[in-house]
């Protein structure tokens, strides 16, 4: 489905709204394992952000910077006719929600190993791994389906991603690589986080939750969300990589409902 402001979602639940936002290279259906547990408890409608996934370029260009990201979001939510829903996001998406937490726009936000808390170094390792395998998902889509149905050849491939990549199915890993190979805000939004930190304080509930076996975005930065988001619910995802939606949904899926305090109906 195509909301009013071009962006393609996935939606499916009913209770609270929840949005879900997926980090740079990634697509709404990144949170696919997750879906029916939080559907359970919540409206959840997981989008694919301007220009990544089946969604559009804007008309009028991709935001500029963080702030501008931020108020794309809000147009959304007012598309939606949505007011403060809870939101949940990972790596890039993870900062996004942290910053809508932090403008008193959403009524909880859970950042799963979101961007802003790491050196410059550390952003130019996490872009360049990225872009690298946004190179490798240009391979045709067959010779793809064949890599990543190889156990081993799928833990080289995406052992960078994730902790656990056999435990994703093999349509799912294909649709990823395709999405990374789709994006075409990937540069621009690149360019445009380089030198971004988090710096906000919100004043709704906030979990920060970070995979100990994250290669992207490392667990060490877990520490200094901590120092700037002392009023924040921190957690582990044990054993859990950049994206975690695949390596462990179940726990997942209960860090995000502990966050909104909605119960499954």
């Amino acid at each position: 489905m195509t909301a009013p402001v071009e962006v393609v979602y996935e939606r499916r639940g009913a209770g609270p709204t929840l949005v879900l936002l997926h980090g740079i290279g990634h697509h709404g259906g990144a949170w696919r394992p997750v879906l029916d547990r939080l559907a359970q408890a919540h409206d959840v409608i997981a989008v694919d952000l301007p220009g990544f996934g089946r969604s559009p370029v804007p008309a009028t260009g991709l935001p500029a910077d963080m702030p501008g990201l931020t108020a794309a979001m809000v147009e959304l939510f007012a598309a939606f006719g949505l007011d403060r829903p809870h939101v949940a996001g990972n790596s890039l998406g993870g900062a996004i929600a942290l910053e809508l937490a932090a403008l008193g726009a959403v009524s909880s936000a859970t950042a799963l190993s979101p961007a802003g808390f790491c050196t410059a170094r550390e952003l130019r390792w996490a872009l360049t791994v990225l872009a690298l395998h946004r190179n490798a998902a240009r391979l045709p889509e067959p010779v793809l389906r064949r890599l990543f149905a190889a156990p081993a050849l799928r833990m080289l491939a995406m052992g960078m991603i994730l902790a656990r990549p056999n435990r994703m199915p093999l349509d799912d890993a294909v649709a990823d690589a395709r999405a990374l190979r789709q994006a075409r805000a990937f540069r621009a939004v690149a360019r445009a986080g380089r030198g971004y930190a988090y710096a906000g304080a919100p004043t709704v509930p906030v979990t920060v939750a970070w995979g100990t076996r994250d290669r992207i975005l490392p667990y060490r930065q877990a520490a200094l969300a901590r120092t700037r988001l002392p009023a924040a619910r921190h957690l582990d995802l044990p054993g859990c990589g950049h994206v975690p939606m695949h390596d462990d949904p179940e726990l997942v899926a209960s860090v995000i409902l502990g966050t909104t305090g909605v119960r499954a109906g």
